[in-house]
């Protein structure tokens, strides 16, 4: 297989077993995984492959992110330790992980009823108030009430309809899970509110030079396809509305904490209709949380012509709200940062055009129409974030 993992290495490195199968996982954009079954169990062994997160003292922060939300009941699946005690593995230079595999689908917003979209804010909400709590940022202690309160309510519910964590098969090092310790919460991973300072928004200036930069792009790209002809309309299309709204620019963003920070349906796996796991935590970073809840939504509900579904969104909102303590006027701030990042963002296009990586061109269409659709419905998206 191509970029083989060296597997004895690892597995004895783990005290996991011997090797019976290994299988690349296709979904992912930055790292790579494999779906590992061996003697002992079935894992997700992950190479962690991109430069931007493939620090181990990043990863290892990431790691113990996700075993405290597990200890709080959040559905993650941390990794497993190795012979001496770490969960980040390097061998030939590489950086590699083991974690449960977890049985699962993932599942788009058309997938979801308008109670599970609900559930699904509740469930970011969660997150964000947890991670609040176990990651708590210098001199803030506002949240970490409010975040066992509906921890232990989110989780008792999903106890009741069969959701909660779950952690795969076989482990070759379990321990009981227990309790985090208070003292433990209120000291883990202190960061300075002012170490992750969130920019302005885009400058315009920089997004109209880019625009024409492309251009040139994709009228030198031989032979000409139907993705060039998208390409060049939404580009013209972006400027001119770019220069319609070039004064809108927002200010800083507003409250920030520990987030996720790429938290969308390929990172979620549900086992019925329940959340089985939140996967994927290479982004975890101080962000404005308010930012990732609607940035999640406008992945989860937008639909194929590029609109968001409304209804759906106004339920998983409303349900985030009241599990992260957001107020309305967050989330109103939060989508106006957000649609001027989509606004000024062309990454897809950059992908294609300066990297020649064309894995996330199924998304363009879409991903495309949908802020000439939000910049037309401007109110009625703030509304249902915020109403």
């Amino acid at each position: 297989m191509p970029h083989a993992p060296p597997l004895g290495a690892l597995l004895r490195h783990y005290a996991a077993g011997s090797a019976l199968a290994c299988d690349p996982v296709d979904q992912g954009l930055l790292n790579r995984g494999y779906r590992l079954r061996t003697t002992r169990g079935r894992y997700f062994l992950k190479h962690h492959f991109d430069p931007e997160t493939a620090a181990p003292e990043a990863i290892a922060r990431q790691h113990r992110a996700t075993q405290r939300l597990a200890a709080l009941g959040v559905p993650v699946a941390p990794p497993f330790p190795a012979h001496d005690g770490r969960t980040v593995a390097v061998v030939g230079g590489h950086t590699y992980a083991l974690h449960p595999w977890i049985e699962g689908r993932h599942r788009h917003g058309a997938q979801l009823t308008a109670e599970q979209c609900g559930r699904l804010g509740a469930l970011l909400g969660v997150v964000h108030a947890s991670l609040e709590r176990v990651m708590p940022l210098q001199g803030r202690e506002r949240g970490r009430q409010r975040g066992r309160q509906w921890v232990r309510q989110w989780t008792e519910k999903g106890a009741r309809e069969g959701g909660g964590a779950r952690t795969g098969e076989s482990a070759p090092h379990t321990e009981p899970r227990t309790p985090l310790p208070a003292r433990h919460a209120e000291t883990a991973e202190p960061v300075s509110p002012g170490a992750n300072p969130a920019d302005a928004g885009a400058d315009p200036a920089t997004t109209f030079a880019l625009i024409d930069d492309l251009l040139a792009r994709v009228r030198r790209h031989r032979p000409a396809d139907s993705f060039d002809e998208l390409a060049r309309h939404r580009l013209l299309e972006r400027r001119a509305l770019l220069e319609q709204h070039v004064g809108r620019r927002p200010p800083h963003s507003g409250p920030v904490g520990w987030v996720h920070g790429d938290f969308h349906p390929f990172n979620l796996l549900y086992r019925g209709d329940a959340p089985a796991a939140i996967v994927d935590w290479d982004r975890l970073g101080v962000k404005p949380r308010a930012e990732e809840a609607v940035r999640a939504a406008a992945i989860f509900f937008v639909r194929p012509a590029g609109t968001l579904d409304l209804p759906k969104t106004r339920a998983y909102a409303r349900a985030y709200r009241r599990t992260a303590g957001a107020t309305p006027s967050e989330l109103a701030a939060a989508v106006h940062r957000v649609w001027w990042e989509r606004l000024n963002d062309f990454w897809m296009l950059r992908w294609h055009y300066e990297r020649g990586d064309t894995r996330a061109d199924p998304q363009f269409p879409a991903a495309s129409a949908l802020v000439v659709w939000w910049t037309r419905e401007y109110d009625a998206v703030c509304d249902a974030f915020a109403g």
